[in-house]
């Protein structure tokens, strides 16, 4: 879910529509996801867009609780009596740099996915408050030339019905595909959708030994440059700006979805611990110490002559 910044090139559902260029492009040309005009492409907004994208889904969270509260008749605050809503969600770069959400989102009991929802949170309500809560979510953006801005969703949103494979056999999304579906954009890059940055820029003038496209170089500039305003110093734009200002994590979960990463750690240190031989115990000799004798060495017997002290039996050993 993204808004517009501009005509981009792309390909079209048929495989012989032609691009808003006039051609028909394959899907490896590096055109793709480039503005067709350049000059008139919102560069600024592009960028404001990304850094803005973790408080908008914070937003739409917000007004999906609300949304499934006002629907159940549930006052807000009292709706985790009844139902928790959670979700595990990944942030995918699209080519043209801009961030867009893929979730999975369930609607348990009180306890999460420990519990059984009630009988009014059926999947159709929840779809329904996704699709509403998505059109309604929007963060309050900067004023820039004499325009304020402000965040939402594109229009384009799908949003599909995940049944158990376990209760609906043979169905066409399983919780398998579900978790693979997930997996694949949890795992791409922002190098390998736009081209751009792994690593952060300390000066602008780095850009220039970078091997990028125009594309993103032009949002990496963008950010660089809005990152100087004083009214956007909480965005970070400059420390993010080889990320085209996005400054979220590009995975996330609620602790209630299912297991916690911590759990996750454990369990595979305890496999592991069960499944490698234990090591075999050896000893690492260092030095090796033998008894010498008793009483000074003829040396320090005159040297205690010479200064008239009593002479005290104390154990040397001598060590190799």
């Amino acid at each position: 879910m993204t808004p517009s910044t501009g005509l981009v090139h792309g390909r079209r559902s048929s495989s012989s529509a032609r691009c808003g260029c006039g051609r028909t492009h394959t899907k490896d040309d590096p055109a793709l996801g480039t503005p067709l005009d350049p000059n008139r492409y919102d560069y600024r907004g592009a960028v404001l867009w990304n850094a803005h994208a973790p408080a908008l889904w914070a937003r739409f969270m917000l007004r999906l609780r609300r949304t499934i509260a006002a629907v159940a008749g549930i006052p807000q605050r009292l709706l985790l009596r009844y139902a928790r809503v959670s979700y595990a969600k990944v942030a995918e770069y699209q080519r043209r740099g801009l961030i867009h959400f893929h979730a999975v989102i369930r609607l348990d009991g009180p306890a999460g996915s420990y519990t059984p929802p009630p009988a009014w949170a059926t999947p159709e309500l929840l779809a329904d408050a996704v699709r509403v809560a998505a059109a309604r979510a929007r963060v309050v953006g900067p004023d820039i030339d004499r325009r304020s801005l402000s965040f939402t969703f594109g229009s384009e949103i799908d949003t599909r019905i995940i049944k158990s494979s376990a209760f609906q056999a043979g169905t066409t999304i399983t919780e398998g595909k579900v978790a693979g579906y997930v997996a694949k954009y949890a795992t791409k890059r922002t190098e390998g959708a736009t081209g751009t940055l792994d690593h952060r820029l300390k000066l602008i003038a780095e850009l220039g030994q970078e091997d990028i496209p125009d594309h993103a170089a032009g949002m990496i500039r963008t950010a660089w440059t809005l990152g100087a305003r004083r009214d956007l110093t909480h965005l970070r734009l400059r420390t993010w700006a080889h990320m085209l200002g996005f400054r979220g994590h590009f995975s996330t979960k609620t602790r209630t979805y299912s297991t916690t990463l911590s759990a996750l750690r454990h369990a595979r240190a305890a496999w592991h611990h069960r499944h490698t031989p234990a090591p075999r115990l050896s000893t690492l000799v260092l030095a090796r110490w033998a008894f010498d004798g008793i009483g000074l060495t003829p040396d320090l017997e005159r040297l205690a002559a010479l200064v008239g002290g009593p002479v005290r039996q104390v154990g040397v050993t001598a060590g190799a």
